[in-house]
């Protein structure tokens, strides 16, 4: 399954040039994940409930095409692969023309109490409900 998550981007995420800082790209991933998670039903705050966390332990990024100033971008986000213990997610970031800008991979752990631990069945259901 496929999440969607738009935003537009303001100056403060921008470099000198007028396009999408770097640094700003990692904020933007986060807030489509966060989202991603709200809409399968396991949300930051459900997984505070149950002991949980998710680690990034990996990043490959793509920078494919720049984003401009007050561009109003759509972040695709899906799950790639999952087991109790990891999760690979792919992230596309697509401009106002629905040209593909950049793209990311990210690898995951499951933790609680920052040591890494196997989803329980609950959640374990609830993500791959979420594929």
């Amino acid at each position: 399954m496929t999440y969607s998550y738009k935003k537009r981007i303001y100056g403060f995420e921008c470099d000198v040039y007028g396009h999408m800082n770097n640094a700003s790209y990692l904020n933007l991933l986060e807030a489509a994940r966060a989202e991603a998670l709200i809409e399968m039903g396991l949300s930051i705050s459900k997984l505070r409930e149950m002991n949980l966390q998710i680690f990034i332990v990996g990043f490959e990024l793509k920078y494919l095409k720049g984003i401009d100033l007050e561009d109003i971008v759509e972040v695709k986000t899906y799950t790639t692969s999952l087991s109790r213990l990891r999760s690979r997610w792919r992230q596309e970031v697509y401009n106002s023309n629905g040209d593909l800008c950049f793209t990311a991979e990210m690898d995951a752990v499951f933790a609680s109490e920052g040591k890494a631990k196997r989803l329980p069945p609950e959640a374990m259901e609830i993500l791959e409900r979420g594929m």
